[in-house]
C-alpha cells in the first residue's frame, strides 16, 4: 500500500487530473498505479506527461528509451519502474530477456545503445557531473547534440518516476522482476 492514497478510479482522482488519466487509459487500455498516484497533483501529472510526450517525439528510438529507463531504474533501486519497463521493454520495444538484463547491468548488446545507456548510468551515479570526454564519447558513437540532451531528459524523466515510486511506495501493478542487481 502506498504512503498516500492512490485513487482507485479516474473519477476518484482530482478533477484536473481526470482528463489526463482518461488520455492514459485511451493510450494504454488501463491507468497504471503510477499515473493515478501522481494524479494526486494535477500539475505534476501534467508536467510528467508533457515531458514524456515531448521526449517520445524525439530522435531516440523506443528501444533506446526503454534501455535507459531500465538502467536508471536499476541504479535508483526502483522496483516499480523495473517491473514496468521490463514489461514495456519486452512487449513494446521488443527487447530480449538477455538485453533487458544487460540494460539493468548498465549496458547493451547493441554497441551504439551501450554508449547511451552507459552515459545515462554515469549521469545518475555522478549526479550530473560529467567530463567533456564523457559527452564526447556519446557524440563519437554517432549521437547528435540533440540526442545527448534527450538522453539527459530521459534520465530526468525516469528519475522523477523512480523517486515518486520509491518515496511513496507505489503498489506494483506490472509483473514483478527479480530483486535488484546491485
Amino acid at each position: 500500500m502506498s504512503h498516500i492514497p492512490t485513487p482507485a478510479t479516474i473519477e476518484q482522482a482530482p478533477a484536473d487530473s481526470q482528463p489526463l488519466l482518461h488520455t492514459v487509459q485511451a493510450a494504454l487500455g488501463s491507468v497504471p498505479n503510477l499515473f493515478r498516484l501522481i494524479g494526486n497533483s494535477p500539475e505534476t501529472l501534467k508536467g510528467y506527461m508533457s515531458l514524456s510526450g515531448a521526449l517520445e517525439d524525439g530522435h531516440l528510438n523506443v528501444a533506446t528509451r526503454e534501455r535507459i529507463a531500465l538502467a536508471v531504474a536499476e541504479v535508483n533501486g526502483c522496483r516499480y519502474c523495473l517491473a514496468a519497463h521490463s514489461y514495456l521493454g519486452e512487449h513494446v520495444a521488443k527487447l530480449t530477456e538477455a538485453e533487458i538484463l544487460t540494460n539493468r547491468h548498465g549496458s547493451s548488446g547493441d554497441g551504439k545503445a551501450a554508449v547511451a545507456v552507459e552515459f545515462a548510468v554515469r549521469l545518475v551515479r555522478q549526479r550530473g557531473t560529467l567530463s567533456h570526454g564523457d559527452v564526447q564519447a556519446v557524440l563519437d558513437a554517432g549521437y547528435s547534440a540533440a540526442e545527448v540532451v534527450e538522453i539527459i531528459g530521459h534520465v530526468a524523466l525516469n528519475t522523477l518516476t523512480n523517486y515518486v515510486n520509491e518515496a511513496l511506495a507505489t503498489a506494483i501493478d506490472f509483473p514483478q522482476v527479480n530483486d535488484l542487481i546491485d
